[in-house]
């Protein structure tokens, strides 16, 4: 069964090719413009990895992220911050809200694809 990766950015200029690379490397990929409507397909659709933007309309990512680790049943899935906001203080804020990594914009795509085909093959160890 493919892994399913949740893209949570309000930019289609990111999330368009983020989903075309996703597909591409065999993911199955759905994503949310908001946080609120991220929350909701995590709650039905389940998603391995969510890669979750920081500055959103309404809910921010730091929310979002908060509320994920809140929930045990959400407790398996895999969270990247992919941001613009670079600052030491932003990156441990997201690690401190329990975030799996935290990749700054603009990203090279290989790293951001290398980085979860590593934090999915832990699950299987």
């Amino acid at each position: 069964m493919k892994k399913r990766i949740l893209i949570v950015d309000d930019e289609p200029n990111i999330v368009v090719p983020l989903e075309f690379l996703m597909k591409q490397n065999n993911y199955d990929v759905q994503s949310a413009d908001t946080g609120e409507k991220a929350l909701d397909l995590i709650a039905t659709w389940e998603p391995d990895l969510i890669l979750l933007d920081i500055m959103l309309p309404g809910m921010d990512g730091y929310e979002v992220c908060q509320k994920i680790r809140q929930e045990k049943e959400f407790s398996n899935i895999r969270i990247i911050f992919l941001s613009a906001m670079a600052r030491s203080i932003d990156i441990a804020k997201g690690m401190g809200l329990a975030a799996d990594d935290y990749i700054t914009k603009p990203f090279a795509t290989d790293y951001v694809v290398k980085t979860i085909k590593e934090l999915l093959a832990e699950d299987k160890q």
